[in-house]
């Protein structure tokens, strides 16, 4: 078990590391002269038909819509992972981080409400400071080598876990369209389908995948987010082959999909939505009440949310600190809850994707996302450098 977290974790450090220098290069393409081709390039119309079904969007939201399912398919595998035989599946990990991902959700989207309540407008990105970005995050908390107890590295991994199941909830329940009648009962069928597989011991991945791209396609026509039906492929995946016990088709599908997510379909999604221009950006525009209070809610409100709910918990006897670990190193962790990057820019595409370029002259909900994020990168990490041990500690 201790070797599967240690490979995980070296992954999750090399993917934070590449995505921090994919977010970087954007920025840079976006304030040179090279800013009106990676416009023109995110504006590609690609199209896919069948007869007369057909798929016609701008290459950025074929990046938002098709590659960040494949994400939040790979999301779902690890949830349900994690539940059946993971970390999560023993109650004594499960109580610290779910109480801290709750403080977490709450008092970011609480802070980002209270700066924004009298704008309507402005209110649909409150759920963008409720995310974490595992990727980010622990590749920061990586930097510090072998001074972190791997107990703190799992209650990282599994406060991150419960906030991506939050907004994989948060995107299902608030930021869906109009709804087409026809296309949820065909993903619906699909549904019962993959159910049918699941009960009969179906242990061969393709007809799932098919079955899933169908109800992708659906899901996509339906107004509901496309991104759930990979999350919902993923919970029809079985974690035992019926012919062969010792096989997990489950662990071979996430093992082989964590290399694509990590360096290939992350990547993208960062460069495609953190190219921010900041030319004639002032003071203004940063303190406009949108992207402060998605900052205010990255850096305030995740170490607040986290780190009071669990000093709460622990307090109370409720839950116990993780092995190895103070009061600091704790502290220091729950700031780094605040790098949203990733989820906090899928959510706020989702959030003000039919703005227009006129919202967008007024503010840009990504300055929030990244001065937040880089706030909680920076301090979570001066604080932990300060409270950690100075030598290795023994796992």
């Amino acid at each position: 078990m201790k070797a599967t977290i240690r490979e995980f974790l070296k992954l999750e450090s090399a993917s934070g590391i590449t995505l921090m220098m994919t977010a970087a290069l954007a920025m840079i393409v976006a304030n040179s002269p090279l800013q009106v081709w990676y416009a023109l390039l995110l504006d590609v119309p690609v199209e896919v038909r069948v007869g007369a079904l057909y798929i016609a969007k701008p290459l950025i939201l074929w990046i938002n819509d098709g590659l960040m399912a494949v994400f939040f398919f790979f999301v779902g595998l690890e949830l349900k992972r994690e539940i059946l035989e993971g970390e999560l599946s023993r109650p004594a990990n499960v109580l610290l981080p779910a109480i801290g991902a709750i403080g977490g959700v709450v008092v970011p989207v609480g802070i980002y409400i209270a700066m924004n309540h009298d704008d309507v407008s402005a209110m649909n990105g409150w759920a963008i400071p409720a995310a974490t970005d595992i990727a980010f995050a622990l590749g920061i908390l990586m930097l510090l080598g072998n001074r972190v107890p791997i107990s703190l590295k799992v209650f990282l991994v599994s406060i991150a876990i419960f906030d991506d199941l939050a907004a994989v909830l948060i995107i299902a329940f608030f930021y869906t369209s109009e709804l087409s009648v026809m296309a949820l009962s065909i993903a619906a069928a699909c549904l019962i389908v993959l159910g049918v597989f699941a009960t009969r011991g179906v242990s061969a991945l393709s007809p799932y995948i098919w079955v899933g791209l169908i109800m992708w396609v659906a899901v996509l026509k339906s107004g509901v987010h496309a991104t759930l039906a990979g999350v919902a492929l993923a919970a029809f995946i079985p974690m035992r082959a019926s012919d062969e016990p010792e096989r997990s088709p489950l662990r071979e599908l996430e093992h082989d999909l964590h290399y694509l997510v990590a360096f290939f379909v992350l990547p993208v999604f960062a460069f495609a939505n953190s190219g921010v221009s900041l030319a004639g950006v002032g003071l203004a525009q940063l303190m406009h009440p949108v992207p402060l209070g998605i900052a205010a809610g990255l850096f305030l409100g995740k170490q607040l949310g986290v780190f009071l709910c669990c000093w709460l918990a622990i307090r109370l006897g409720f839950a116990r600190m993780p092995q190895g670990a103070n009061w600091g190193s704790l502290y220091g962790v729950a700031v780094l809850c605040g790098v949203g990057f990733t989820m906090s820019l899928f959510i706020g595409s989702l959030a003000f994707e039919g703005s227009g370029t006129d919202m967008h002259t007024v503010f840009d909900e990504r300055l929030g996302i990244i001065v937040g994020s880089l706030a909680s990168g920076l301090v979570g990490y001066l604080v932990l450098r300060r409270s950690l041990p100075k030598a290795a500690v023994d796992d």
